[in-house]
């Protein structure tokens, strides 16, 4: 097994990108976590983790990790055990802190096993995410009001919001954080509103990919919930992608809400593979 670690996203996309981009909609967070990395450096505001694993049968594994956040795997092979322990060493012997993992159901169980008997951290599921792709949209009946860019004005709503998104989805919140999201998304005309009278939903574009662009922060205050904003918002925003010549649409969901996976679903979001999380501790038991 040959392990390579990259100082930039060039380098590690001429390796990587052939094999992510084979499933581009399932690799979606990892190929635009780099492409960002090589495209829009200030956006990042630590020294990225990038690796990947290969042998004579070619590449294994590819991982990243931009920190905070944990590290991103993917692997579309069977016999992943040995490479997985090859960035677990790798990490270790270059003492990176690794909060969690995220990657495709079996890869991301696999290494959070991994990592626990190499650091000897304990580990606990985290959130069970899905991944849809459209690439046609299927509209929904009318609803009152219209999609429109988010602007500076909106600063203080779309930070409110973001926070609230954040609180919804993962159980906590960084008012800071959320600033610095709303301010860095605006800036790059990323944050889109439905407005019926005044903005009653939000969703972002993001992680633009070779062919695919992901749909994310998507955000109704809960006394404007079940009047059909977000199915709207959603609608026309992956409409407007697809006018602006993106060949699909991606986006996460949390499994544990049906709601939003049958909405997805009814405007033409199809599954495209499941992506788990798990969560590393250095005290306790692992599930």
């Amino acid at each position: 097994m040959i392990a390579t670690t990259y100082q930039n996203a060039a380098a590690f996309l001429q390796r990587a990108q052939a094999m992510l981009e084979a499933n581009e909609a399932a690799n979606n967070l990892m190929l635009g976590i780099c492409f960002r990395l090589r495209d829009s450096p200030e956006r990042t505001r630590s020294a990225p983790y990038m690796i990947t694993v290969e042998d004579e049968a070619g590449l294994a594994i590819a991982a990243v990790m931009t920190p905070p956040h944990k590290l991103v795997i993917y692997g579309d092979r069977s016999d992943l055990d040995q490479a997985l322990e090859v960035v677990a060493q790798n990490l270790m012997a270059t003492r990176w802190e690794v909060p969690g993992v995220l990657g495709p159901t079996e890869v991301a169980r696999l290494f959070a096993e991994t990592w626990a008997k190499v650091s000897a951290v304990s580990y606990r599921a985290g959130m069970r995410q899905r991944i849809y792709a459209l690439n046609q949209v299927i509209h929904p009946d009318p609803t009152p009001g219209r999609l429109r860019l988010a602007i500076e004005d909106d600063l203080d709503l779309v930070t409110s919001w973001a926070f609230n998104f954040h609180q919804d989805a993962f159980g906590e919140g960084d008012l800071a954080l959320a600033q610095e999201t709303a301010q860095t998304k605006i800036a790059y005309r990323e944050i889109y509103l439905w407005e019926d009278g005044e903005p009653v939903s939000m969703a972002a574009k993001g992680r633009p990919t070779s062919h695919g662009i992901a749909v994310s922060l998507v955000y109704t205050p809960p006394e404007l919930r079940r009047r059909g904003y977000a199915t709207a918002c959603v609608a026309s925003l992956s409409q407007l992608l697809l006018d602006s010549g993106w060949q699909f649409c991606s986006l996460f969901t949390d499994l544990a809400n049906p709601t939003s996976n049958s909405i997805y679903q009814k405007i033409g979001y199809r599954p495209v593979c499941d992506f788990n999380e798990y969560i590393f501790s250095a005290h306790g038991l692992s599930d």
